[in-house]
């Protein structure tokens, strides 16, 4: 049976960061920010600076966080409300911002990798649903009422017995996540190593503008002539690294407002609004998408889809729509301004050949996926039989 007690019995205390004016230009000690933690981990590249120098801390010194500190998100959507990630020491100096609580444990009576594992359970965020009090566009809890919640709390040596076994879950899961990320890497560096850099073009291709390669969609379709449960794709769903698909919605009649483009499995997608101008994707279906992707299609004989789709997304290609891009809300890349751009045109031979080896990659990634799958459910079985008292 596990001894349940208040968090404020476990931690040494729970407390907000300091208000600190942040700036872009700045450097020195780095600060967080929420997004520090948006993927549950302490991410350096999204910290803050404000030129505050470790030798002159001064009332910063009490917000460095110290190994085994956690924070937790109290303010923000609620999906990702109690969101936490486990401070290391990476960085070795970290300086706890605004809008992230810190939660530091009491050693002699809590573990900070069990703990910070049990904040990641349905049953912590069922209790958080108790507190959370929502606004328009965003939720948050107090201090005063997350100190008050209940937490499993069996002695030191089942919970550091019980990290240990969610470590080593989770160390298998996250090593299957990192190959499908060398795979999605893998995928450019074989097309530099086969065409080179199309900006320095050390290969010495023929150059062509770009409208040599494709054909750009422009099948328009109006609201009313979109049919019920049409696939669709949004910007937001791309994956911004990889050019994954992760949704696609079906359209409701009686939901579309605006004009859609169309498209087919010979179509690559591509987001001409910044900051996503990278986002390209090789759907394998028939659909519909918003009028802030757009549709090119390879001229068969000249060009391969998958080597027009790693043009799109590479560095050279992304510097260059960065430089082009008008409107002040919306920045955005026009198809004019993408047609103009000077690009290799390698023999089609040798396209279909870099095809063939992303192919070769696709399978070894799907097996990835799979294995990645069975890893998760493994790690959340045991996740929840940890804070059950079943390990």
């Amino acid at each position: 049976m596990n001894v349940m007690k208040e968090i404020s019995f476990a931690f040494d205390f729970v407390r907000n960061g300091v208000s600190v004016k942040q700036d872009s230009k700045a450097n020195g000690v780095p600060i967080t920010r929420i997004e520090t933690i948006a993927n549950e981990t302490i991410d350096y590249k999204r910290v803050g600076f404000a030129n505050i120098n470790f030798d002159t801390l001064g009332k910063y010194e009490n917000y460095l966080l110290k190994d085994g500190d956690i924070l937790m998100s109290h303010i923000n959507s609620p999906t990702h409300l109690g969101k936490t990630a486990l401070y290391k020491n990476i960085p070795k100096d970290l300086i706890h911002g605004m809008n992230l609580l810190c939660l530091r444990p009491n050693i002699s009576v809590c573990n900070s990798d069990y703990i910070n594992y049990y904040f990641k359970t349905k049953y912590f965020k069922n209790s958080l649903n108790k507190i959370w009090n929502q606004s328009v566009n965003q939720a948050s809890f107090s201090v005063t009422n997350l100190k008050k919640l209940k937490i499993p709390l069996p002695d030191l040596d089942t919970q550091k017995r019980i990290a240990q076994i969610l470590d080593d879950a989770a160390g298998l899961r996250d090593k299957t996540k990192q190959l499908i990320a060398e795979y999605d890497q893998l995928e450019q560096s074989i097309f530099l190593d086969m065409f080179g850099d199309p900006v320095t073009n050390p290969k010495g291709w023929k150059k062509v503008i770009f409208t040599k390669l494709f054909e750009q969609g422009k099948k328009s379709i109006k609201p009313e002539n979109i049919k019920n449960g049409q696939k669709y794709i949004g910007l937001e769903h791309i994956e911004k690294e990889t050019g994954k698909i992760l949704e696609i919605v079906e359209l409701k009649k009686n939901e579309i407002k605006s004009n859609k483009f169309w498209f087919d499995k010979n179509y690559v997608l591509y987001g001409k609004l910044r900051p996503y101008l990278n986002k390209v994707a090789t759907p394998y279906f028939e659909g519909v998408c918003s009028t802030d992707i757009i549709p090119f299609k390879a001229i068969s004989g000249k060009s391969n889809k998958l080597f027009l789709s790693n043009l799109l997304r590479g560095r050279w290609f992304v510097n260059y729509a960065n430089e082009r891009v008008s409107g002040a809300n919306l920045p955005r890349i026009s198809p004019k301004e993408v047609n103009k751009f000077l690009t290799i045109n390698p023999p089609i031979d040798l396209q279909n050949q870099f095809a063939e080896q992303v192919a070769l990659i696709e399978q070894q990634k799907k097996l990835a996926k799979h294995g990645l799958k069975e890893s998760e459910s493994l790690f959340n079985c045991l996740l929840q039989k940890a804070f059950k008292g079943e390990l």
